[in-house]
């Protein structure tokens, strides 16, 4: 039992490689059964019986390929500036698409309406961890989902429409402006305003308070929607 499950973990580990580089040479076109097979050095039934079909298949290699993006986005220790952090973690996300325009187009040009990929929630976690850290620093503006939908939005469609544009008509300043622009809607300079407001601080104080313990699960709960009651003055 256990050879017959190394076995097919090997056959799949070759066929989502394979996919892949067939994904990145030609596209989805590309990724055919047949061609698969031959690239992996498997018979067909075997992709079916591990994939289902496809669909299935491809939706392996969109999860390979944010688990190598997401390798590569925690990789890097946090700094003391939170924002300079999301920065970096925007400029990494433009340069995964640009690098591998495809497996993008896989990723975020082409998800099902209502749907998202274990992967691509675990990728937006990390976003969102980001903008918690922002928001505890006090320098954000807005309600943390608010700002992490806004710069997840913003920065997947910097990054479309940079593949879709020739890459010597692109605009080389274009990401770079965009971050700004998003930056500046949802951030404040350090260090924040002495009297920020009560939706500034709710902002900062809801971002703190799973750290705390004083309080109850049911106060907690209460405290919560209170601060996002206040925060969402801000919206």
């Amino acid at each position: 039992m256990d050879d017959d499950v190394t076995a097919a973990n090997g056959h799949r580990e070759r066929i989502v490689a394979a996919a892949a580089r067939l994904l990145a040479e030609g596209g989805t076109d590309a990724v055919s059964t047949r061609a698969v097979s031959a690239a992996a050095g498997v018979q067909p039934p075997t992709i079916y019986r591990l994939f289902g079909d496809k669909q299935g298949l491809l939706d392996a290699v969109v999860a390979h390929g944010f688990a190598a993006y997401l390798a590569d986005k925690t990789a890097a220790e946090p700094t003391d500036d939170p924002v300079a952090d999301l920065r970096a973690g925007w400029d990494l996300h433009v340069g995964l698409g640009l690098a591998n325009p495809e497996l993008y187009l896989l990723m975020y040009g082409q998800q099902r309406p209502g749907a998202s990929s274990p992967a691509a929630l675990d990728a937006f976690d990390v976003l969102a961890g980001h903008i918690r850290r922002i928001a505890e620093a006090g320098r954000l503006r807005v309600p943390e989902d608010r700002a992490a939908a806004l710069v997840h939005a913003a920065g997947s469609g910097t990054t479309l429409s940079l593949i879709a544009t020739p890459e010597e008509r692109r605009d080389p300043e274009l990401s770079h402006a965009a971050r700004e622009a998003v930056l500046a809607a949802i951030t404040t300079d350090a260090p924040a305003a002495p009297e920020p407001g009560p939706a500034a601080a709710a902002v900062t104080l809801r971002a703190a308070l799973p750290r705390t313990d004083a309080l109850t699960v049911s106060e907690s709960a209460l405290m919560r929607e209170w601060l996002d009651r206040i925060a969402g003055q801000a919206r």
